[in-house]
């Protein structure tokens, strides 16, 4: 008799964007007339740059011609690519990272689901809440947790990210095999500094830990004095795995591009507490069970790195920027406390309610779609996030439609 996997009925009934997509569908249905503005889901709105674009065009031809043809790639990704990483993603903040530590793949989100694999199912792990629901869910998946009771998953160590912390997690009171990281943080926009990155570093070293650290959104950091990568804190390359990404920073969301760096030093231990290194792991994972991103793809995403990429890129980011101070702006002046906006796309704020209350409040009343936080964590229930992605047009349209319906 065929069993299955009995720990997805600890899952929740509906993952977050699955249920925000339901409830703006059923809206619509109601009202057909009715324009909506998404401010909700992280997708971006603006066209891939022309230089990823002329890249694309020319990366197929290639696939059209048979002495330039491209069959099976490498998994780890091509080296053309990992070189521009490493050169230009980490030389340039003074850190060496090699191009054969560097694994370009379809997604970060694939990425931080796929990597704890390679860890046993009995490992501690520490999530922040609020936080982006993958890391929980695949630990789910995995048969990691215990039941699902008033809100929290048993097992699993919750790092609090509150008001009073600044939405900042502290250290844990106790030891934590793997650790989850995401800064620019999803959802509440605060960013890491130095110091933050190096206690949690010195606390991975002391106990054995692994953290692994999403910094997706690194590229919309503002303050030259912060952090861009873990690596940049002596001695996380014992101790961190880092995802980057694509999807955001050059509008790869539809494209599908990102990496994770995997250092040669980076460690842990089988049972008998006998040392083993985390790249030939994740190397024979990877070989195992992904083909590798497309040659085009690639390409495209090796043209972020020329002179008219690096400008290109930037123009993108300031664009959804300035959408984000002003979301940020006119959020404050209705009298919300905000963080986040100044060094990432999201707006993490105090909604003064319950969160899928005043989600509702604006999908019925000014046809805007936000993200409830409650979605994020128990931490995050009273909050609601907005993303930055979309026309500033339509960010303008939005906010004065949340202006009349909130004051």
């Amino acid at each position: 008799m065929i069993k299955i996997n009995e720990n997805y009925f600890k899952l929740q009934a509906s993952y977050l964007f699955s249920e925000i997509a339901a409830r703006v569908n059923a809206f619509q249905k109601e009202n057909p007339g009715k324009k909506i503005i998404r401010l909700g889901i992280g997708d971006v709105t603006l066209a891939l740059p022309k230089v990823c674009i002329d890249a694309f065009h020319k990366a197929v031809d290639e696939m059209a011609d048979d002495n330039t043809f491209k069959g099976y790639g490498p998994e780890q990704g091509y080296l053309f690519l990992r070189e521009k990483i490493s050169d230009y993603d980490y030389k340039t903040r003074g850190v060496s990272i090699s191009p054969d530590e560097i694994f370009v793949s379809d997604g970060a989100k694939c990425d931080t689901g796929n990597i704890q694999e390679i860890f046993s199912t009995d490992t501690k792990i520490a999530i922040p809440d609020p936080v982006y629901p993958v890391y929980l869910d695949t630990n789910v998946m995995a048969g990691r947790t215990g039941e699902y009771k008033n809100g929290r998953y048993e097992n699993i160590i919750y790092l609090q990210g509150t008001k009073e912390n600044g939405f900042v997690p502290d250290l844990p009171d106790t030891d934590v095999d793997l650790i989850y990281l995401c800064f620019p943080n999803n959802p509440t926009g605060v960013v890491a500094t130095f110091d933050l990155l190096n206690n949690w570093v010195d606390y991975a070293r002391k106990n054995k830990s692994v953290i692994l650290y999403d910094a997706a959104y690194e590229a919309f950091i503002q303050d030259d004095a912060l952090p861009r990568t873990i690596y940049e804190i002596e001695g996380a390359k014992e101790v961190a795995i880092e995802f980057r990404s694509y999807s955001k920073t050059a509008g790869f969301t539809g494209t599908r591009c990102a990496y994770t760096v995997v250092p040669k030093e980076c460690r842990a231990y089988d049972s008998s507490e006998k040392k083993h290194l985390l790249h030939g792991l994740w190397n024979r994972r990877q070989c195992t069970k992904f083909n590798g991103v497309s040659y085009p793809v690639q390409k495209a995403a090796e043209a972020v790195y020329s002179d008219k990429g690096l400008v290109q890129v930037k123009k993108l980011i300031d664009y959804y920027m300035k959408n984000a101070a002003l979301i940020r702006k006119e959020m404050t002046s209705l009298g919300y406390e905000c963080v986040g906006g100044l060094n990432s796309p999201y707006i993490w704020i105090d909604s003064k309610m319950d969160s899928w209350d005043f989600f509702n409040l604006l999908l019925n009343k000014a046809g805007v779609v936000c993200t409830p936080g409650s979605g994020f964590g128990a931490c995050g229930d009273g909050y609601i996030r907005i993303s930055a992605f979309n026309s500033y047009e339509n960010v303008k349209k939005a906010v004065n439609l949340i202006k009349k319906t909130l004051k």
